[in-house]
């Protein structure tokens, strides 16, 4: 399977473990915010609904549905703000209500908080499948409109004191969506903590896996150097019958690789095997640890692909693509692009898709591209995955009037609906880490003192959003601390 199961994006990382498949694709390659991991027994709240409009643009259009939501008031001081945590291309997870760095600053300013859950995903279904007729209703603009409805009902329903103060977070997607939020609603958001948002849409994200290269360089010239000699050799061997039977076995491939294996067989092989340190990278030592795969880090990956006692350099890269595959207990590898296709293309909500995967390759081909292409380093992890491969994958699975035109035309029109990088607003805080590859599409230089960036050097996708550990570096430690003292201020103005 490809990136396109990202971000998304789906099995996820809100459960406790992670498969293989959704750590290499779907969650690395578009960025999801995983849930913690609950440091002690915590009675987590049920689930409520709230009636959201099908169609937000068209007051013709009286269709309705039930959207997912969490609330905990246990924090809440009379007066006090009321924070929103926004859920993106995943399901929401309760996990959030009581663990996290947002939990931390409710206690501390009194606040009432909100997660809800984005259309389409989790348990909030506005329509009866995803069929593409019912995916046109899935859209940033859609979900920012649900949380505008939302938060004015909340106002009502909670008989909160005029004036009281919205602030919202995200991180990944929803970071972008909580930026878009307090831009687009200012009157009904107050604040927003975005957290390794990408505000630029763009169809070829090659950029993200020179971000990939630096920070396996930064750690170990030799780790670059060993990725790169095993996938001359992976080439080497994909040229003759003998190599291809070995590759099968090193890597426990679910298929054999043959005459009958295709050109794009061998891309998402490629791109999957690209994939193993696009998510080591993005999510390198944050404090999430609850998957199988917290304990792959740069620093143990790059330990493994240089460590010549265990065998040539391809070797060693099947060795840490088979302890990721059993550590997620999936037990081959599946890299045939027909049979991804096939998956994808399922419109029920009973399908594995279901999960996040249809949904989100469907918001990526139809608003944000952010295709994770190798053009940039062929040589590090190959010229097969090119921008062309994700854009088939579009007209595959939507069909084909969902082009590289359309792509173009989508991307364009995102930017041009919330600014891209030239985004203006007040009173939102950008917070990005310098080996989080998604920050290259984030502000990552503040244009003026409303609009101020926390850039922490050394630190990965949405790092300050995760609960605080003893074992944090410095500058997240202060970065954290930043984002309390812009909410102080924000609060008192």
């Amino acid at each position: 399977m490809s990136r396109l199961l990202l971000l998304l994006f789906f099995v996820n990382f809100i459960n406790n473990s992670i498969s293989w498949k959704t750590f290499m694709r779907g969650r690395s390659k578009y960025g999801n915010l995983g849930a913690p991991i609950l440091s002690e027994d915590h009675e987590l709240p049920s689930a409520e609904w709230f009636t959201q409009f099908l169609d937000h643009f068209n007051p013709t259009d009286a269709r309705v549905w039930q959207q997912r939501y969490f609330v905990n008031g246990e924090y809440y001081k009379k007066g006090g703000p009321v924070f929103l945590m926004i859920s993106g291309e995943a399901a929401a997870n309760a996990k959030w209500m009581v663990e996290g760095q947002w939990i931390e600053y409710a206690k501390q300013f009194g606040a009432l908080c909100f997660q809800v859950e984005h259309r389409f995903y989790g348990q909030s279904h506005p329509t009866s499948d995803l069929g593409v007729k019912n995916l046109m209703y899935l859209s940033s603009q859609q979900a920012l409109a649900d949380l505008a409805y939302f938060i004015q009902s909340m106002n009502i329903n909670y008989k909160l004191p005029a004036g009281t103060k919205w602030i919202a977070f995200g991180g990944s997607y929803a970071g972008s969506l909580a930026a878009w939020l307090r831009y687009k609603y200012p009157h009904l958001v107050h604040g927003a903590v975005s957290a390794s948002g990408p505000l630029l849409a763009e169809i070829d994200f090659q950029e993200y896996f020179v971000v990939v290269e630096n920070a396996l360089k930064e750690y170990s010239e030799a780790c670059v150097n060993a990725i790169l000699e095993a996938n001359k050799q992976f080439h080497i061997m994909l040229h003759h019958p003998i190599g291809q039977q070995g590759i099968a076995k090193k890597f426990i491939l679910c298929d054999p690789i043959n005459e009958h294996t295709k050109r794009n067989d061998i891309s998402n092989l490629y791109e999957t095997i690209a994939s193993i340190f696009a998510g080591i990278v993005q999510y390198n030592k944050d404090n999430r640890n609850n998957s199988a795969m917290a304990n792959f880090t740069i620093d143990s990956a790059c330990d493994i692909l240089t460590n010549e006692t265990l065998g040539i350099a391809i070797n060693r890269l099947a060795i840490l693509s088979t302890k990721i595959l059993q550590a997620s207990g999936e037990k081959c590898l599946d890299y045939m692009y027909d049979k991804m296709i096939h998956k994808l293309r399922n419109i029920t909500w009973a399908s594995e898709e279901a999960e996040g995967g249809r949904q989100w390759t469907y918001q990526t081909c139809t608003e944000f591209g952010f295709f994770q292409t190798s053009t940039a380093r062929p040589k590090l992890f190959s010229e097969t995955f090119p921008v062309d491969f994700f854009v088939q994958q579009c007209v595959d699975i939507f069909g084909p009037r969902y082009n590289i035109h359309l792509l173009n035309s989508a991307v364009n029109r995102t930017n041009i609906l919330y600014g891209g990088l030239d985004l203006k607003t007040t009173n939102v805080v950008f917070v990005h880490g310098s080996i989080d590859p998604w920050h290259v599409l984030g502000i990552t230089k503040s244009p003026n003192p409303q609009m101020p960036v926390i850039y922490i050097d050394g630190t990965a996708h949405c790092a300050n959003m995760y609960p605080p550990s003893k074992n944090d570096p410095l500058q997240l430690k202060t970065a954290r601390v930043e984002v309390g003292h812009l909410i102080d201020e924000w609060l008192h103005n």
